[in-house]
């Protein structure tokens, strides 16, 4: 079973050799924000799938981030690249739920926690956090949790 980061290593030489410079350099990219958190500290590690996700996670919000802060500035060509490298990194990101799945782990929280009303938004977060632990953005839990609390 190959780990993530020989996949971004086999998938970077393919894209190399298809002369695709996009996908090239977001995985160079990619792989290079990984050797420095392998490297970040007092001793050179090896990350495990999960760091690695979390740097892929965290790269793919920065390009997230970017393509919003160039569309303000008006700066369309810039945008697009950046949202065209997101779309490179997704591909590396598990699945996220879709809207109805999202409501109905948060809907069985609300039930299992027996809350009612915003106060209870902390109690119903902490039984749903690690349900959707990476296949759902957090400002999407919080707003679907709100939502639930409010009927």
């Amino acid at each position: 079973m190959t780990t993530l980061k020989e996949r971004l290593r086999d998938d970077l030489t393919a894209a190399i050799k298809a002369r695709d410079e996009l996908r090239s350099s977001t995985i160079r990219l990619t792989l290079a924000a990984v050797t420095g958190a392998e490297t970040a500290g007092k001793v050179k590690r090896e990350l495990t799938d999960g760091e690695v996700l979390q740097v892929v996670r965290g790269e793919a919000k920065k390009r997230l981030d970017a393509a919003t802060a160039f569309e303000g500035a008006g700066r369309t060509e810039s945008a697009a690249r950046e949202r065209a490298e997101g779309v490179v990194l997704a591909e590396y990101l598990p699945k996220q739920l879709d809207d109805d799945e999202l409501a109905a782990i948060v809907a069985d929280a609300v039930a299992e926690s027996g809350a009612s009303g915003p106060q209870a938004m902390g109690a119903v977060m902490k039984i749903v956090r690690p349900k959707v632990d990476g296949v759902a953005e957090g400002g999407r839990v919080a707003a679907a949790v709100k939502a639930a609390l409010q009927k």
